[in-house]
């Protein structure tokens, strides 16, 4: 059999640069230690955000070829007699010096939410005053919406407005809460289902816009949760108002909240055995209807996990409501409980049967792991710890971290794989891929959240090197230097794939709402733990609002003593009545919307 060519990305730190051969040694997490050759078109540049003019660094190359540098690098290689010798295509350097990565810049990551926001409403909007009937949740890779698909889902809809009230809350410009705010009214005014009678709030699935009609659609039109109502889809559509209500305060956003919580409660808890069921008939209500065939009594990660992230954290932190951090700690102690699958896999278990047995034949999943729901299940468990100082979550928890980057963890080229069986075969020491070797955007943001809050909480310097490892992956190749927006999916090298519905910007499974909690968090996380720098964050409570002159200010759960709340401004001057340990402004009386800045730091 003959040996041919082939090209792939390599990741790793320097171990030396030869200037008589021309070459360099990288060592990469796989433990290889690969030499590749420097040609005489070899370029190199240095990495660059969303929005950024491309930096040659060509000429430089050689000297920035130093020990303990890391660096992605794309290799052509070539058969020589009984082995491989790779030439370096291109180099990606993370920053000027060793040890610099521009990712950790002050303002990297809200540079990044400014672009990608320029790009999404630009996508919705055009030039035109801001309206959200001309929303879609649908849009090409250039931005554009896709003809004759008029569909408005409020699951999209409410994380776009996430992604306007998030970047106001790093920036303090009045035009992103604005913008908010309009997305807020438009989905309280047609995708909000108020039962008065039993006091509850249901989203519908969305709006189509016909002949400048809107026929409103209950039920999920979504694949396997088609003619369902889907809890998932009725978490999600919190976001956005529950982002927008820690910046305003604004009392119907809060009512809906609870109002949906409590069709939560009514209808998907599951009061003998605990959890939530993912979906119930949408004429009965029923999670046991036999209607919903597949879905029929049944549990997942997305009706018991995804509460915290997408609004619930959120909503604790902002009220310190009891009843929010009780169903925080139950639900966290339900991932404890049931999600771990110790030894009979290295990944979690993540669908289960009423009774919490595991569900291993449902659709397309089987006995299969997502990755990123297993990096999101760190991030949660170690957020849960923060709150609550249990011992098991952080013990499954560092259990879990050193498993997963051996085998979820791209170790050569970098970036976190998708879909990958939970039992080894036969023998063999790496599992196998369920449908490809691709990575998905998401859950490259799960593997750098999870590892940095990891990092912090631990002081493991392996958990930093392996957020700042992912995060170089996903700034080199996810971000779309040329229409904007960031690439669903890329292929195992890191070249962006693009076909079927993972070569668009927007649909039912990619809003904007991962592209900026990513950067949101990450640069909370990376100003106050890696470069123990302050960070400002903006609210505006409404006149009206149901703080009851209580803004709290915290931007995540952080253990105690780790972060306080330093200095307050409101209406552009020093204000002193706050208090700093429990990142709590005592607002004022006011007869108009105060605006209001805080100063975050680290504890000393």
């Amino acid at each position: 059999m003959g040996r041919g060519t082939y090209s792939d990305t390599i990741s790793g730190y320097i171990k030396a640069f030869d200037p008589v051969e021309n070459a360099y040694i990288i060592h990469t997490r796989s433990k290889e230690n690969i030499k590749v050759y420097l040609k005489e078109n070899t370029v190199a540049q240095l990495l660059r955000n969303i929005g950024e003019p491309y930096q040659d660094c060509t000429a430089n190359m050689k000297e920035m070829l130093t020990p303990e540098r890391f660096l992605i690098t794309y290799a052509i290689f070539y058969p020589k007699e009984h082995r491989y010798f790779a030439e370096a295509q291109f180099i990606v350097f993370m920053g000027k010096e060793v040890g610099e990565y521009r990712f950790e810049q002050k303002d990297w990551w809200i540079q990044q939410i400014e672009a990608l926001l320029l790009f999404y409403k630009r996508a919705q909007f055009g030039e035109q005053p801001i309206d959200f009937k001309n929303y879609r949740t649908s849009l090409y890779l250039s931005g554009a919406k896709i003809e004759n698909n008029n569909l408005q889902e409020s699951i999209t809809l409410s994380r776009f407005i996430y992604s306007f009230s998030t970047a106001y809350l790093l920036t303090g410009k009045d035009e992103y809460l604005d913008i908010s705010q309009k997305g807020c009214n438009y989905l309280q005014e047609h995708m909000r289902f108020f039962d008065k009678k039993h006091d509850v709030i249901c989203w519908y699935h969305g709006v189509e816009i016909r002949d400048n009609q809107m026929h409103k659609i209950f039920a999920s039109k979504h694949n396997e949760d088609r003619d369902t109502i889907a809890i998932y889809e009725q978490i999600y559509s919190l976001t956005g108002i529950v982002q927008t209500y820690r910046i305003t305060g604004e009392p119907s956003l809060l009512e809906d909240c609870n109002k949906t919580l409590n069709f939560f409660d009514k209808y998907f808890l599951d009061r003998k055995y605990g959890g939530y069921f993912s979906h119930v008939d949408p004429n009965t209500f029923s999670p046991y209807s036999e209607t919903l065939g597949i879905n029929r009594a049944k549990k997942n990660w997305n009706s018991i996990g995804d509460h915290e992230s997408a609004y619930l954290i959120s909503l604790w932190v902002a009220t310190r409501d009891s009843k929010y951090k009780k169903m925080l700690e139950d639900n966290t102690d339900l991932i404890a409980k049931y999600f771990p699958d110790f030894p009979q896999s290295v990944f979690v278990q993540e669908r289960f049967h009423e009774d919490w047995s595991a569900d291993k034949s449902y659709a397309w999943q089987q006995d299969r792991a997502v990755i990123g729901h297993n990096l999101k299940i760190l991030w949660s468990l170690m957020r849960g710890y923060n709150l609550f100082q249990k011992e098991e979550y952080k013990s499954i928890t560092t259990k879990m971290a050193n498993l997963l980057y051996h085998y979820g963890l791209d170790e050569r080229r970098g970036g976190w794989y998708d879909v990958m069986e939970r039992q080894l075969k036969d023998r063999e020491t790496k599992h196998r891929f369920s449908f490809h070797d691709r990575k998905i955007w998401w859950q490259q943001e799960q593997g750098i959240l999870a590892y940095l809050i990891l990092s912090e909480v631990s002081k493991n310097k392996n958990y930093l090197a392996l957020a700042r490892e992912t995060a170089a992956f996903y700034n080199t190749f996810f971000l779309d230097h040329q229409d904007g927006g960031v690439y669903f999916t890329v292929l195992a090298d890191g070249h962006p794939y693009l076909q079927g519905d993972e070569r668009l910007k927007g649909s039912h499974a990619m809003s904007a709402y991962h592209a900026f909690e990513l950067p949101f968090m990450a640069h909370i996380y990376t100003n106050l733990f890696v470069l123990n720098q302050d960070i400002m964050l903006y609210y505006r409570p409404l006149p009206n609002n149901s703080f009851n002159k209580k803004l709290y200010v915290a931007p995540d759960i952080f253990p105690n003593n780790m972060v306080i709340l330093s200095k307050v401004w409101i209406d552009g001057k020093p204000y002193e009545k706050f208090d700093p340990k429990e990142m709590l402004v005592h607002l004022p009386e006011s007869n108009h919307a105060l605006n209001v800045r805080v100063k975050i730091s680290r504890y000393r």
